[in-house]
């Protein structure tokens, strides 16, 4: 899926080599600062590298069209943008933005089911909490439904029993369609129930692999 290569950025990422594959949940670890909000930024080319190669499917991220491939390799960020409409008006625009048809309510529905958001399609999104915000994001890209999702530290508003819930939700949905999850997570309990792979990122140095 994707190769890097001698991938330096700035005094924030250097990694001699990483291998993230298909169809598996890979979690990136690491204590804060270490970069690893920055490495999903890479990996859709929302940020561009210094040094080294990306390669997505054998072929340099560069050569992608952008916009080709942010609908490919979606990032869901921490902090998700939410629009002051309708929780139905934000389900459907990430089915706009990827240029995918409509789909009924009873399907916007069973996304909000998955993710354990009881609330109605009618209600305004302005209302919700962080941690109904981020849910409500994560069953947006759901129906997105891209090969490839970046999650930055998509339960952080939740507490632990809910959080467990929801990420069980999410990726056996993940798992049914065979899709690709990197993952960034503050919790190692976490990236270890539901990871196949973990990527610990250290702290930027000139020398030695900055993952294992």
């Amino acid at each position: 899926m994707f190769t890097l290569k001698g991938v330096r950025f700035k005094q924030i990422i250097n990694i001699p080599s990483l291998e993230i594959p298909d169809a598996k949940i890979t979690g990136i670890v690491g204590e804060s600062g270490s970069g690893k909000s920055t490495l999903l930024k890479l990996l859709n080319h929302l940020t561009s590298y210094d040094e080294g190669t990306i390669e997505l499917n054998g072929k340099a991220i560069e050569q992608y069209d952008p916009v080709e491939l942010r609908r490919q390799v979606v990032m869901l960020p921490q902090t998700p943008v939410l629009y002051a409409k309708t929780v139905k008006d934000n389900l459907l625009i990430g089915l706009h933005f990827s240029e995918k048809p409509p789909v009924s309510d009873q399907e916007l529905k069973r996304m909000l089911e998955v993710v354990h958001l009881d609330k109605a399609l009618e209600d305004n999104a302005e209302t919700l909490s962080g941690g109904e915000k981020q849910r409500l994001a994560l069953a947006r890209v759901l129906l997105m439904d891209p090969p490839v999702f970046l999650l930055d530290e998509p339960t952080s508003a939740l507490d632990e029993g809910l959080e467990d819930a929801v990420m069980n939700g999410f990726f056996n949905t993940i798992k049914e369609r065979c899709k690709t999850v990197v993952m960034v997570t503050h919790s190692l309990n976490m990236a270890r129930r539901y990871c196949d792979v973990l990527v610990n990122i250290r702290p930027f140095t000139m020398k030695g692999d900055e993952h294992e």
